[in-house]
């Protein structure tokens, strides 16, 4: 017999009382936690499945993919970006995402603060932290994070929310969140990204408010 095709709308409703459970164990009321459905590379199906199972916010890793995925579906959704941006698509991302995650460098800082004032509008920003200072990964170097926070608020005048991370897959996770909530707390910023499939229960007990789930939610992606 064939496999049965995979339940989006249930695996949702399992990461959620996941999501719970660790949040109780740390005394936080578990609607202090976004759950983003990294719909990246999925086809249309098992988005609309969680869709209408009530999601509305989705992460994206590019901007022409989330533009071709959500150009007929974007009302009552919170889209974020959680990809990479390249400078020279700063005005497209501005004008189809709610909050970036993946300000990563000055040069970024100072195209969306351009946009912002040339188009009046102003997104959600998150500074990317490569916790586990990894070469092949985007993010600000810890050590450097303070002073990038500090120029993006002070010399550009960007309202950031908080901070994101992606630690070393072959490493143990809390150290990478703890260290994150520590930049985050002395930088006075609430909000941390952090946690992703494998990983985000972990996420929630260090404090993570969103965290960004693919395969958890969709199953694993078959290569085309």
């Amino acid at each position: 017999m064939p496999d049965a095709p995979f339940d989006s709308a249930a695996a949702r409703a399992q990461v959620l009382d996941k999501i719970a459970a660790a949040a109780t164990a740390r005394a936080r009321p578990p609607s202090d936690v976004t759950l983003v459905a990294v719909s990246k590379q999925q086809p249309w199906e098992p988005v609309a499945q969680v869709l209408a199972a009530g999601q509305t916010v989705f992460g994206e890793n590019r901007v022409q993919e989330a533009q071709a995925r959500w150009g007929d579906h974007r009302q009552g959704v919170e889209l974020r970006l959680i990809g990479p941006l390249q400078t020279n698509k700063v005005a497209e991302a501005v004008a189809l995402f709610d909050v970036i995650e993946t300000l990563d460098r000055e040069k970024l800082a100072r195209a969306l603060a351009e946009e912002f004032r040339k188009g009046g509008k102003t997104l959600r920003l998150y500074v990317q932290v490569n916790t586990g200072e990894e070469p092949q990964k985007a993010g600000v170097a810890p050590a450097e994070a303070d002073d990038f926070i500090a120029l993006c608020r002070n010399a550009l005048g960007l309202n950031l929310e908080g901070l994101m991370c992606i630690p070393p897959a072959d490493a143990p996770p809390g150290p990478h969140f703890a260290l994150l909530a520590k930049i985050a707390a002395r930088n006075g910023l609430s909000k941390l990204s952090m946690g992703m499939s494998g990983d985000y229960e972990t996420a929630v007990r260090f404090g993570a408010t969103s965290v960004r789930v693919g395969s958890a939610l969709f199953g694993a992606r078959t290569p085309a």
